[in-house]
């Protein structure tokens, strides 16, 4: 009688291992769909981005005497439309990307953990499932502070792996003029979730900027802070 309980425990016992194991890897597989479908949807938004540069850097006026390509900033207006001035007086109007519906304000590229994604131009809850976004400051490479915020999800993408980069490491910014700055880490620590103290800070006339994401156990926030070097 002892051995048939002990047996029948055991069979649950592995009933529930197999269970377990299997709903393990139920979740892991999840998970890794989760980041093969997200990469290549960022891919995608990144090919859109480069290619709405491409056709506004291909449609640049050219100043006729020394074949020089005139640089052209947008100023974005409440109809969410970018207008370039040239020098020549002239304007030219296009629709600005969009990538899962909304607005894209840029690209960042960081090596270290090769991370290539689109910059929204607003973090909302919605925006930030889907790519990192702008939470405050004067814009993708703007005199000032710019705050780029992003997920920290189990599955590498976003700004999951922001962890590993360290100080000195480079920040790629490219914005809607296509004009693309390079910015080295200064600064890097955790903070509670309730700390702003970082978003508005003096740059002296410097483009800086600060990424933001949570840390491993949704504790803190790890932040990162670069300048234009």
């Amino acid at each position: 009688m002892f051995n048939g309980k002990y047996n029948k425990a055991l069979t649950v016992l592995l009933v529930v291992a197999i269970v377990a194991i299997f709903g393990i890897l139920i979740y892991v597989g999840i998970d890794w769909y989760k980041a093969y479908t997200t990469g290549s949807d960022v891919d995608d938004g990144v090919d859109q981005f480069d290619g709405y540069i491409n056709n506004t850097m291909a449609n640049k006026p050219k100043n006729e005497e020394n074949n020089i390509i005139d640089i052209v900033e947008p100023n974005i207006d409440v109809n969410n439309t970018v207008t370039n001035t040239n020098s020549n007086g002239g304007d030219s109007t296009s629709s600005r990307p969009k990538y899962k519906g909304f607005y894209m304000v840029g690209k960042i590229e960081i090596p270290k953990i090769k991370l290539n994604c689109p910059v929204l131009e607003k973090a909302t809850d919605s925006a930030i499932e889907v790519a990192v976004a702008v939470l405050n400051g004067p814009g993708i490479n703007q005199v000032g502070n710019t705050v780029i915020i992003g997920h920290n999800y189990r599955n590498g993408t976003f700004f999951s792996n922001n962890k590993k980069l360290e100080i000195g490491d480079k920040i790629y910014l490219t914005d809607l003029s296509g004009k693309k700055v390079t910015y080295t880490i200064t600064k890097k620590y955790n903070t509670s979730t309730d700390d702003a103290n970082y978003m508005v800070r003096d740059t002296k006339g410097k483009r800086e900027i600060s990424l933001s994401t949570c840390t491993d156990d949704s504790k803190q926030r790890l932040i990162i802070w670069a300048e234009e070097k």
